[in-house]
């Protein structure tokens, strides 16, 4: 066995000790765009458990940029100044995780509550906020009808992404991903299902990712020094939406600014069915990482340990990401070491588990 998945990775100018990532995962928990005790322990909790990477949630770059109220923001300084605290402790306890945020804005589909109470859009008087998009359409009946951007509206969330970069590598940040998937903003001017504008941001493949391109080559200038990624959903699973050979034809006009992974995951733009099984967006991560020639990784129901090895050896993916695995197990990665027969470090602390592990 080739045991691909606990080999070191060099992205840019750093390497990664392993290809177990933690995928960005939505917490809900913070109180004015602030990390907590909550955010620290469970992002340390995974950093322990001996994934190569932790990437922290989609993170607002302005404040009508979250999900929720509860969402993490870093567009100021408080908020940066939160985030340096909780990376300096983790990496006080494990300096070999690198740790990545993933800079986000929610579009159409803010402004509600979380996910663990009813569905619903929030009201002003409950703690909403007003919500844009490209074209003013709702994401279903429980949300807000969007106001549609005007340029001043596209120019402050494109400052507000620079800002939130800057923040970013303030606050310690070894690398970045910037959210356009999952029906988010940018991921709705990419699909032609949401963005029905008549300007020169809508329309063909070149003007629907023009703002998004924006956004992503003016992070790549501003955090020179560091990994950039991008998360796209490869496919819509729409007829008529954004597809595989957008994404690809796409990756590679990323590739040229110096994005150096492509995050694949798919879908979220609209309540829509989805043909989930295990593993199954790595044929997408496969067929970008194949024709443009970029680094991918695989997310999507990923949860076993020969499951992860195989998809990196049949070459479907560089990276694998876990999400709902790592939530049910944070020191997945250490055990996916026992079963794969690879010995790696363990934390002197528990080191003495491995024998149970090995019985």
């Amino acid at each position: 066995m080739s045991k691909l998945l606990f080999s070191p990775i060099k992205i840019g100018n750093i390497e990664f000790k392993n290809r177990i990532f933690m995928s960005p995962m939505c917490q809900y928990s913070a109180s004015d765009g602030l990390v907590n005790d909550w955010h620290t322990i469970h992002y340390a909790s995974r950093a322990v458990g001996g994934v190569g990477a932790v990437i922290v949630e989609a993170t607002a770059a302005e404040p009508n940029g979250r999900i929720t109220p509860f969402d993490l923001g870093i567009y100021n300084a408080e908020q940066t100044d939160a985030f340096k605290e909780m990376i300096e402790t983790i990496k006080k306890h494990v300096n070999d995780v690198k740790i990545g945020l993933q800079l986000a804005h929610a579009g159409r589909k803010g402004s509600k509550d979380v996910p663990w109470k009813k569905e619903k859009a929030l009201s002003k008087a409950e703690g909403g906020y007003d919500i844009i998009a490209p074209s003013a359409i709702a994401f279903n009946e429980l949300y807000a009808v969007p106001k549609e951007m005007k340029k001043d509206d596209m120019e402050y969330v494109f400052n507000s992404f620079v800002n939130a970069a800057k923040n970013a590598l303030k606050a310690g940040f070894d690398f970045l991903e910037i959210h356009m998937a999952h029906g988010y903003l940018l991921h709705e001017f990419l699909s032609p299902i949401t963005n029905k504008r008549q300007d020169e941001y809508g329309g063909s493949f070149e003007n629907r990712i023009k703002f998004p391109l924006d956004i992503a080559e003016a992070v790549r200038k501003t955090a020179s020094d560091v990994p950039v990624f991008v998360r796209i959903s490869a496919i819509d699973w729409i007829e008529g939406g954004w597809d595989i050979a957008q994404s690809v034809k796409f990756a590679k006009i990323l590739k040229e600014i110096v994005i150096q992974l492509i995050d694949v995951s798919s879908g979220g733009l609209a309540d829509v069915p989805i043909n989930a099984d295990y593993g199954f967006q790595s044929k997408f991560s496969k067929i970008i990482k194949d024709e443009a020639e970029i680094n991918t990784s695989s997310v999507g129901l990923i949860v076993n340990p020969y499951q992860a090895e195989h998809i990196l050896a049949s070459g479907q993916a560089n990276i694998v990401m876990l999400g709902r695995a790592l939530l049910a197990n944070p020191y997945w990665a250490v055990q996916a070491a026992e079963v794969l027969g690879v010995d790696i470090e363990w934390p002197n602390q528990y080191a003495r588990a491995k024998n149970i592990l090995r019985n």
